[in-house]
């Protein structure tokens, strides 16, 4: 019992910091998703009035093709690719752990820190890119440009944090199945689609899910790199909260909008978890 009173006390202070900082403000913010407020005036109530006015907003189509494109695309980007990275590492080449650390440490950076400098290289002037290349691209002031730009900056911060993930999967799975692959003559293809990646499936979901949600909640690097535009053609729905609340200081359209966002992700999660489920038993 006195075991139990003291992890009690240990966990208590994250308990009553989640409780505060965390589950409030989500009740709070739901009820004034149904309200009108600028921060200033007295709160109205207004029914479902937030969200008819988000959801029939001319650029409101725009500002959800635009995440779904980004959190596809890096989603995509962040998985395939760490994937790659880390069965190569898992084959014990030299230098490995040198390479795990120089592929981590952009996942450690500060996301504010990383959107400056890759803004940098960016610079239609000044920019490495350009110079690199010796061409002329405005990359982030162009409609056609901007998104690619801040997908590959965001899969090369991501990259590394997977391929953590993916190597753990790795670890996991018994050497004596290569083993058995390898004395039945199976080529490194064929051991690689037909042994890894099937072992590797719940593994695979998770990176997966946690890369697709976190996509879908990106605002550090289109606030600093973009501010949504040019043209809105960057402006994601995270950022739209952002803007309708302290830009237009409409507090009630910008929580309908983060539970718009909400009810999104959590569709998403749950037909993920049911292909996954189904996957997984074949």
């Amino acid at each position: 019992m006195n075991k139990e009173k003291n992890g009690l006390i240990f966990v208590l202070p994250a308990l009553v910091g989640t409780f505060i900082f965390i589950v409030i403000p989500i009740f709070c913010s739901f009820a004034l998703s149904f309200t009108e407020w600028d921060l200033l005036n007295e709160i109205k109530f207004a029914g479902l009035d937030n969200y008819r006015a988000v959801l029939s907003e001319g650029e409101f189509s725009q500002i959800l093709v635009n995440t779904f494109v980004y959190a596809i695309s890096t989603t995509i980007f962040a998985v395939i690719i760490p994937l790659l990275i880390a069965a190569a590492l898992n084959t014990k080449i030299r230098g490995s752990e040198a390479f795990k650390t120089m592929y981590f440490l952009p996942f450690i950076t500060p996301a504010v820190v990383i959107a400056i400098v890759w803004g940098w290289i960016f610079d239609p002037n000044i920019g490495g890119v350009n110079t690199l290349l010796k061409t002329h691209y405005t990359w982030l002031f162009d409609t056609h440009l901007a998104m690619p730009v801040l997908i590959f900056v965001s899969v090369w911060k991501l990259v590394g944090y997977n391929i953590v993930l993916f190597l753990t999967g790795f670890s996991s799975i018994d050497n004596s199945v290569y083993e058995a692959a390898k004395i039945d003559g199976a080529s490194s293809s064929q051991t690689f689609f037909n042994i890894t990646i099937p072992l590797l499936k719940p593994t695979i979901y998770f990176v997966t899910l946690v890369t697709a949600i976190s996509s879908f909640q990106v605002f550090d690097l289109i606030y600093v790199m973009t501010s949504g535009g040019p043209q809105d053609s960057t402006n994601v729905i995270v950022y739209s909260i952002y803007k309708y609340a302290f830009e237009y200081f409409d507090i009630g359209k910008s929580c309908a909008l983060a539970y718009i966002l909400f009810a999104i992700i959590f569709l998403l999660a749950l037909i993920q978890k049911l292909l996954s489920s189904k996957n997984l038993k074949n």
